[in-house]
């Protein structure tokens, strides 16, 4: 591991918030929402999610591996933040990886910081939550056409709303 990569990586997290305001639609439905990166400590968000939650989001931990229920879901809908309910992806960027996380070929567009993760030696991709930061997944090169990514995400780090749903609204 290099040393000026991780330095260089923590040092530019702060400037993550200068990224002023966001926007955006999808293909499956209309999503517009505007939002401001938040600036909150992470103790901020430990009575709003549960603690496996909290732990995936804000302690970067990782949940088992087949675990979630969302890793089986197929139904039209979004998939937002567990912490500040951003909406990160929608249904029809959902595929079967088989890895047993939900795994997306995208996310929504602007809704994701990423970093470089060295916790397992060799370097990753992590990405989070560009609202609240909070820690989502990895992103690799080994998903399908055409964008041959996947977005192994966490499930308790998501909360999935079904097509017709009102989506929540922000918090935080």
């Amino acid at each position: 591991m290099k040393r000026r990569t991780l330095v260089a990586g923590l040092l530019a997290l702060p400037a993550l918030p200068l990224a002023t305001r966001f926007s955006f639609a999808t293909s499956m439905q209309e999503v517009k929402v505007e939002f401001e990166p938040l600036d909150r400590p992470h103790s901020f968000w430990k009575d709003k999610v549960s603690a496996q939650a909290y732990d995936v989001l804000f302690e970067e931990a990782t949940e088992r591996a087949g675990s979630s229920p969302l890793d089986k879901v197929y139904d039209e809908g979004t998939y937002v933040c567990a912490a500040c309910h951003l909406p990160l992806f929608t249904s029809d960027a959902k595929f079967d990886s088989g890895t047993g996380w939900p795994s997306f070929t995208q996310p929504i567009e602007g809704t994701m910081g990423q970093k470089q993760d060295f916790s397992m030696i060799w370097p990753r991709t992590e990405y989070h939550c560009a609202r609240c930061g909070g820690h989502q997944g990895h992103v690799f090169n080994d998903g399908p056409p055409p964008r041959g990514e996947r977005w192994c995400n966490n499930g308790v780090a998501l909360r999935f709303v079904p097509s017709g749903d009102d989506l929540p609204e922000l918090r935080g």
